[in-house]
């Protein structure tokens, strides 16, 4: 009689799906509003990011409840810590996005979420001050438990009203976008390449300044100034970083770390849709439709090549069990 072994924990990366997804979800949102369409694409993402959220932290609660291995050890990990930070940002991206059906739920999602980010970012940055990290350890994932946390807090917070901790939030989300930038760019210029698995954490580094600049937008109003060209002009030199670093990604064998390019290019797109509706120079709406359906085709590909990701790998599970109860490990004879 065999025993099963013990699962390990769910890689904490697979939550970045419910984070593209309201990515996602965002920009088709702001785009209908801004063309005109109906929000039903929209809204049908926004459930679709719910129940992905929903369901990946009961999976990987249940999971984690059956693993031997501990959630603390699991979010000290170097590699996988950081993103552990997606739960509750998703949470305040949904409150807003609950906020305008059920006014007090979303109010008390996105407050809660912002709690939570909270506590676990001081957590995390007295561990990262034990002197127990490496250089080498860091990626673009960093980014999340205080730039991410701190920029979507302050969009989230602003579309529910609460404008006081929406400046708090963009506070310590610009704050740390420089200095964890700062440390990044040291480890990546004087460090080996980031390992395959974690090169597409290279995209998130575009995120923070659209990320700040839709947060801006959503305090301030869609006025024009020195801050708004600032982090525009910052977004522009993030994009071009990224554009040659195509080649990079192309070299990459597909996995569930690609969702690592979902948010922070949907976050671009959105921002962009902004601009031209700020702007609105010639032909904007055409140029609106095809940012809109270039983001769309990214994240719906990387969402059906994860979905035979997933076949593929049940089918080879269930080869190798049946593998081994076609063939068990002979038992030991006892010895005279």
């Amino acid at each position: 009689m065999t025993s099963l072994a013990t699962p390990t924990r769910i890689p904490l990366n697979t939550l970045a799906i419910p984070f593209g997804l309201s990515g996602l979800a965002a920009v088709w949102t702001g785009a209908s509003s801004d063309l005109g369409w109906p929000a039903a694409i929209a809204d049908a993402l926004w459930v679709l990011a719910a129940i992905s959220w929903v369901w990946l932290i009961v999976a990987h609660s249940v999971r984690g409840a059956r693993s031997a291995d501990s959630l603390a050890g699991q979010l000290r990990h170097p590699a996988q810590g950081p993103i552990a930070a997606l739960v509750p940002i998703v949470g305040m991206l949904l409150g807003a996005t609950l906020y305008r059906l059920i006014p007090v739920a979303g109010v008390v999602l996105v407050v809660a979420s912002i709690v939570a980010a909270a506590l676990f970012a001081g957590w995390l940055l007295t561990f990262w001050t034990s002197g127990s990290l490496q250089a080498d350890s860091m990626h673009g994932g960093y980014f999340l438990p205080t730039v991410a946390a701190g920029l979507v807090a302050a969009t989230t917070a602003a579309e529910v009203g609460l404008t006081a901790l929406a400046i708090g939030a963009f506070a310590v989300g610009i704050l740390f976008w420089v200095a964890i930038f700062a440390a990044l760019m040291v480890r990546l210029a004087t460090r080996p390449a980031l390992p395959a698995p974690l090169t597409p954490t290279l995209a998130i580094i575009v995120a923070p300044p659209a990320v700040a600049g839709t947060a801006w937008f959503a305090i301030g109003g869609a006025q024009v100034g020195p801050v708004e060209y600032a982090l525009a002009g910052l977004t522009v030199v993030m994009v071009l970083m990224q554009v040659f670093l195509i080649p990079r990604y192309r070299a990459l064998r597909f996995s569930l770390g690609f969702w690592s390019f979902t948010f922070p290019f949907a976050a671009v797109s959105g921002y962009a849709i902004e601009w031209l509706v700020i702007l609105r120079p010639f032909g904007w709406q055409g140029l609106a439709i095809a940012i809109l359906a270039g983001i769309t085709v990214l994240i719906a590909t990387i969402g059906i090549k994860s979905i035979r990701l997933y076949f593929a790998g049940s089918r080879q599970t269930h080869a190798a069990i049946a593998t081994a109860a076609q063939n068990p490990a002979p038992t030991l004879a006892p010895s005279n």
